[in-house]
C-alpha cells in the first residue's frame, strides 16, 4: 500500500464537497458496502483495495440508523455485501436484527483481539475509540480523575459536561459498567454524575470539550478523536480549545473505556468471497495505520503504530470488556440512565 500517498490523496479528498454514491446490484468484480462512517474517512481505503486488486468497490454512505432501516427494509432484495458502523453497540442492533451471517477468515482472527469482535463472528472491530475525561489546564489536577467512579464524587458539583444520555457512545460507556459494578452501583454513580452536571447535556462530544475551554465545566467526557481534529483543525476557535483543555486517562480498576467502530458481513451478501477479502484488508496493519493517522483512532490491529498524535496523547489501560458486552446491556444502560435522570 501507498501510504504516503494516501495520506496525500485525503488531503484532497477532504476539500471537496462528497455526495452518496449509490451501490450496484452485484457483479463478479465488485462489492457493495453500506457505510455510517464519512466517505472521506473510508473511500480512500476502498480505493486502494480496488487498485492492489482490480475489485470495485461500491459505497453509499449514511446515518447508521437511516442505513440500518434500509437494509431491514430491503430484506433479502438489498444490493450490500458490508455494513460499516460506529459503535458496538449500533453492530449490535444490526446482529439482534439478523443481519450479518459469521465470517470465517484466519486473517481476520489473526488481526483482531477476540475482545473487539462479536462472539459469533458476526462482526469485527476495525478501529479502537476511547472516551477519557478532558479537563481544563489550568482548573483541574488530573491526579484528581483516579476511575469514571471518582466523577460522581460532590467535589465536581456543577463542573462535568457530557453530551445526552439517548447518544450511543455514553450508552456503551454505562453499559460496560454494568458489566464491571452491576446495574445497583451503576445506578448510584449515574445519580452522582448527573447532579455534578455543570447544564444540560446539550451538543456533540465537540461541544462539552469546547464548554471545559471556555469555563462553562470543568471536565468533559468525550472521544478522543473529536480532540485529534480539533488539533488538526485551522479553525482558530478548537486551536484555542486544544491549547486549554488536556485529557486525563482514569486508568484504576477497569482502564478506560473503549468502543469499536466495526464491520459486519450481511446475511443476503451476493459477492461473499470479494467482501471477506474487503473485511481483512481494512484489518491489515497499513489500512489500520492510515485510519490512525487520519482520524486519530486507536488500531484495532495491535501490531498496526498508532499515529503520532495518539504517542502523543500517552499511554493508558484500555478496558478489555468484550465488545458483545456493550450490546447486550444496552437496553439495561438506556433504562438505568433514564431513571438516573440523564437526559
Amino acid at each position: 500500500m501507498n501510504f504516503k500517498a494516501l495520506i496525500a490523496g485525503f488531503g484532497v479528498l477532504s476539500a471537496v464537497a462528497i455526495g452518496i454514491t449509490a451501490c450496484s446490484p452485484g457483479g463478479s468484480d465488485e462489492v457493495n458496502i453500506y457505510s455510517s462512517r464519512n466517505e472521506g474517512l473510508i473511500k480512500p481505503l476502498l480505493d486502494e483495495f480496488t487498485a492492489e486488486t482490480g475489485i470495485r468497490v461500491n459505497l453509499l454512505t449514511g446515518s447508521g440508523d437511516g442505513l440500518l432501516s434500509r437494509l431491514l427494509n430491503e430484506g433479502r432484495n438489498s444490493p450490500a455485501d458490508l455494513f460499516l458502523t460506529v459503535d458496538a453497540g449500533a453492530l449490535h442492533r444490526a446482529k439482534e436484527a439478523d443481519l450479518f451471517q459469521p465470517v470465517r477468515s484466519a486473517t481476520l482472527d489473526n488481526a483482531i483481539p477476540e475482545h473487539l469482535r462479536d462472539t459469533d463472528r458476526l462482526w469485527y472491530g476495525l478501529s479502537m475509540r476511547a472516551r477519557p475525561v478532558f479537563f481544563a489546564i489550568d482548573r483541574v489536577d488530573p491526579s484528581e480523575i483516579t476511575d469514571y467512579m471518582s466523577l460522581a464524587d460532590p467535589k465536581w458539583r456543577g463542573r462535568i459536561c457530557v453530551r445526552s444520555s439517548d447518544n450511543v457512545y455514553n450508552q456503551s460507556m454505562v453499559a460496560a459498567m454494568i458489566a464491571h459494578y452491576g446495574v445497583e452501583e451503576t445506578e448510584t454513580w449515574a445519580r452522582g454524575l448527573v447532579a455534578n452536571f455543570a447544564r444540560n447535556p446539550v451538543g456533540g462530544d465537540r461541544e462539552q470539550i469546547h464548554a471545559v475551554a471556555s469555563g462553562i465545566c470543568d471536565i468533559a467526557i468525550a472521544n478522543t478523536y473529536y480532540f485529534g481534529g480539533m488539533m488538526q483543525s485551522t479553525d482558530a476557535t478548537n486551536l484555542d480549545t486544544v491549547s486549554k483543555v488536556a485529557i486525563a486517562w482514569p486508568n484504576a480498576e477497569h482502564g478506560v473505556h473503549v468502543n469499536v467502530s466495526g464491520i459486519g458481513l450481511l446475511r443476503h451478501a451476493r459477492n461473499v468471497d470479494h467482501a471477506v477479502k474487503l473485511m481483512d484488508f481494512l484489518a491489515s496493519v497499513e489500512a489500520q495505520t492510515w485510519y490512525a493517522e487520519v482520524n486519530s483512532e486507536y488500531p484495532a490491529n495491535p501490531n498496526a503504530p498508532w499515529s503520532e498524535t495518539l504517542r502523543a496523547w500517552g499511554d493508558f489501560i484500555a478496558d478489555d470488556l468484550p465488545m458483545s458486552e456493550l450490546g447486550d446491556n444496552n437496553a439495561a444502560a438506556v433504562r438505568l440512565m433514564d431513571r438516573a435522570g440523564w437526559r
